[in-house]
């Protein structure tokens, strides 16, 4: 009888341990929880195409789609014409200290660009969020061309271990100017897309004064 106890107090001890062992790992596993991707992006945008594929006329192109007022961007005789010729078209931080300030329209009206060169380090999900929702497309430069940002997937996590929540940029849907075609839509993922790659991005926007 005294086996009998002494087997039946060392399973129930096993069992014990098996069951704190148990509750350990499930927290572990279910520390952190991954909502459903969500997805902001810029409708209605002009279908402009670039004339040629030289990066100037891209870049043209490009901001004109953001923008999408002639008068302000990008052609002749708009406020912004001679500053962009001016402009080094490899260069968004360049291009940037161009556009800010204030500009003249061709009827003599000023407005004041607001040009914003975002650092491929400062580019988050928080930023293309806030600036999407406002309905600003981004001029975006990866791998050595422009393309217009006009939406962003992304995933919002938390870690119920810290109480945090974290959302991790999973797409960026872009429009290459250069193309009529299929070639138009593109999207850099960044789970198979080199992210080194992205030289940064551009705000832009223009208020009369």
């Amino acid at each position: 009888m005294a086996k009998l106890n002494f087997l039946g107090s060392a399973f129930s001890e096993l069992l014990r341990y098996f069951l704190i062992l148990g509750i350990a790992f499930g927290c572990c596993a279910f520390a952190q929880t991954y909502y459903t991707p969500e997805e902001v992006r810029v409708s209605g945008l002009p279908t402009l195409m670039a004339r040629t594929h030289d990066l100037s006329n891209v870049l043209l192109t490009s901001l004109d789609t953001i923008i999408h007022d002639r008068e302000i961007c990008c052609g002749k005789d708009s406020a912004l014409e001679d500053s962009l010729e001016r402009s080094d078209p490899t260069s968004l931080k360049d291009i940037a200290t161009r556009l800010q300030g204030r500009h003249l329209l061709s009827d003599g009206r000023p407005i004041i660009i607001t040009a914003d060169y975002v650092e491929p380090s400062a580019i988050s999900s928080q930023m293309l969020r806030s600036t999407l929702q406002a309905k600003q497309a981004l001029l975006m430069q990866w791998n050595n061309h422009f393309y217009v940002c006009y939406g962003v997937t992304f995933r919002r996590d938390y870690d119920s271990n810290t109480n945090t929540e974290l959302d991790t940029i999973l797409k960026l849907l872009l429009i290459d100017t250069r193309y009529s075609d299929s070639r138009r839509e593109v999207v850099f993922d960044r789970a198979i897309d080199d992210s080194s790659k992205i030289q940064g991005m551009l705000r832009v926007t223009a208020t009369q004064q």
